[in-house]
């Protein structure tokens, strides 16, 4: 039986439901799995090829990926209802990289990317109302909804970032400050397959080599770029390979604990050594954007395919209950945790209030001193700044 653990009124629905289910004293308490096979470039080893998960991890391991999920499952259904504008790109397909990799990490190492954020910001601490609610452009956002879909941000995440590509350079620098200041963390800074041929991630890669920068370089290859597959767009599809004085490891990203296994070994190497590169193979479900319906360039037959047979959420699910970690009964309680916590925020997301129009005008120095006024869009217009 469960040993149900009382919900105080500071916790919210996945802390009880997690605090409730780790209360069993029946299941499994760890488990040993083999990872896919990994593909190394200028490395003589790689990652354990046998990791541990224990119970609790896999019951946060799959709460999250789950959460992620839903979030972006409601953040497509808001923007066809028109509740959010602008640009909205998704992570479903992806969310075992995101899960994997803070596996591995702490709090205290750093993590920026591009776009594809919403997974990141979840996984990074801000709740999913905070998520919606920058989505919807309110104030109880995590950028008091100044930064909607491409530009969220939070302690020690440096946000998605819509000019493709210039994350990489910006993650390099937020590693070499981590090594200046005597820290021993790393910078995890991603970036597509589409933005893979963009000339200042080349730049980032020597720059770091020749300074053993702490930086731990992510390529999430979801095989298109937009609408353009991987083989048109390069003419090395081996990623992990193209940092080429950088070593790189290819991972089956659709598997969580192989991308788990891939990070832990990619930090430890970085502290150590400096940059390394890692090559997540992975899928996106929707288009590039909600702009994009996906399937001009793919066929539905192969994004129906990949759910059914690919699926990181239902993988990993298969391996913790088949392990007998958790139960599927279990996971159906998650299930129906997450849906409501999801709902639940999508209605705050859709009811709090704005931002007055003054507020376009705030925030754009630190500190800015008593009475200073800020030009607007033409001459005429001055406004005080905060």
């Amino acid at each position: 039986m469960l040993n149900i653990v009382r919900r105080s009124a500071s916790q919210g629905p996945r802390q009880w439901i997690l605090g409730m289910l780790q209360g069993s004293n029946y299941a499994t308490q760890e488990a040993t799995f083999e990872t896919q096979p990994f593909k190394l470039h200028k490395l003589d080893q790689g990652p354990a090829t046998e990791q541990t998960v224990t119970r609790d991890q896999a019951l946060s391991y799959y709460t999250t990926m789950q959460t992620i999920r839903r979030l972006e499952t409601t953040a497509a259904n808001l923007y066809k209802a028109k509740i959010i504008r602008g640009f909205c790109h998704l992570y479903s397909g992806q969310e075992a990289i995101a899960v994997g990799i803070e596996g591995a990490l702490t709090k205290e190492d750093a993590i920026i990317t591009a776009y594809r954020a919403h997974g990141w910001t979840y996984t990074r601490g801000v709740p999913v109302a905070g998520v919606l609610a920058e989505l919807t452009g309110r104030k109880s956002g995590c950028s008091q909804g100044k930064g909607g879909s491409m530009h969220m941000y939070t302690r020690n995440f440096y946000g998605g970032n819509g000019i493709v590509g210039a994350q990489v350079p910006l993650g390099a620098g937020i590693a070499f400050a981590m090594k200046y200041q005597g820290k021993k963390n790393v910078c995890v800074a991603l970036y597509g397959d589409g933005a893979a041929n963009q000339g200042q991630i080349f730049e980032a890669y020597n720059m770091s080599k020749l300074w053993d920068i702490p930086v731990i370089f992510v390529c999430e290859n979801n095989g298109y770029g937009m609408g353009t597959s991987v083989e048109r767009a390069s003419a090395s599809t081996e990623y992990y390979t193209r940092g080429d004085y950088v070593p790189g490891i290819w991972v089956d990203s659709m598997d969580l604990i192989s991308v788990r296994a891939a990070a832990e070994f990619a930090k430890q190497y970085a502290i150590k050594n400096g940059p390394i590169l890692l090559e997540c193979a992975t899928y996106r479900y929707h288009g590039h954007s909600m702009s994009d319906p996906g399937t001009s360039y793919r066929s539905r037959e192969e994004v129906q395919e990949v759910r059914q047979k690919r699926d990181p959420i239902i993988l990993f699910k298969e391996k913790i209950t088949g392990a007998g970690l958790v139960t599927d009964e279990e996971l159906k309680k998650i299930d129906v945790a997450v849906r409501k916590e999801v709902e639940e925020a999508a209605e705050k997301a859709k009811t709090d209030p704005e931002l007055p129009l003054e507020a376009l005008y705030h925030d754009i120095y630190n500190q800015p001193p008593a009475g200073m006024r800020v030009r607007g869009c033409d001459p005429t217009i001055w406004a005080d700044s905060k």
